[in-house]
C-alpha cells in the first residue's frame, strides 16, 4: 500500500502477498525488473514480465538472473516472463562480467535477506548504488564496501521500516541543466 502526502512518499508493506508484476504495469518500463530481487527476497517467488520501455533499445537482463541464480534461485523464462523462485536465498560469491547498475541494486535488495553473506565483485560504483546500501542500512541490512570494486553483504532475517530522503537523480540534473544552457535560462 502507498500513499503519497506532498513530496512524500509512504509505503506499507504489510500484507504483501502478491508476487506477481502486472503485465500491463511493467511491460513498458526499463525498472520493472527492478521489483525482482525484493520480491524473491522477501516472498521466496516472483514473476515480472520482460523489461520494455528503453528509448535506446533492449536491455539485458542477464546479470541479474546470474545473480539470481548465484543466490539459489531458480530462473524461469516463458511467454514473456521471467519467474524466479527460491525457497530461502544463499549468500554467494558473484562476480558481475561488467559493472551494472540495475544487476547491482537489484542482487543488493536479494541478498539482504539471504542466510549467510554475499559478496559482490565488479559491481556498479555509482552514487545510486551507495545511495540505496545507504537506504538498506538504515533498514537494518548489514552491507560494507559499497562505492568500491567489492560489496559485502551480510543477510538478516528481517528489515525494518525508516524514512529515508532518496538523493537527486543525476541524469535529470544533467538533462535540466543542459536545457538551460541551451535555451540561455529562457
Amino acid at each position: 500500500k502507498a500513499q503519497q502526502d506532498g513530496s512524500d512518499l509512504h509505503i506499507d508493506p504489510k500484507g504483501l502477498k502478491r508476487f506477481e508484476a502486472p503485465y500491463d504495469l511493467v511491460s513498458t518500463m526499463r525498472a520493472s525488473i527492478y521489483v525482482m530481487g525484493p520480491l524473491l527476497a522477501r516472498l521466496g517467488k516472483a514473476r515480472v514480465s520482460m523489461p520494455g520501455g528503453c528509448a535506446i533499445g533492449q536491455r539485458p537482463v542477464d546479470l541479474h538472473l546470474k545473480g539470481f541464480e548465484a543466490l539459489g534461485a531458480k530462473i524461469k523464462l516463458e511467454h514473456g516472463y521471467i519467474e524466479a523462485t527460491a525457497k530461502k536465498l544463499k549468500g554467494a560469491r558473484i562476480i558481475f562480467d561488467k559493472p551494472s547498475v540495475g544487476a547491482t541494486a537489484n542482487v543488493m535488495m536479494a541478498a539482504v535477506l539471504a542466510q549467510g553473506t554475499t559478496s559482490l565483485h565488479n559491481p556498479a560504483q555509482e552514487p545510486e548504488i551507495v545511495d540505496l546500501a545507504g537506504f538498506l542500512k538504515r533498514m537494518g541490512a548489514r552491507i560494507h564496501g559499497e562505492g568500491t570494486d567489492c560489496i559485502e553483504i551480510i543477510g538478516v532475517s528481517s528489515l525494518d521500516g525508516c524514512d529515508y530522503e532518496v538523493i537527486p537523480d543525476r541524469i535529470e540534473a544533467a538533462t535540466l541543466l543542459t536545457a538551460a544552457a541551451i535555451t540561455g535560462g529562457a
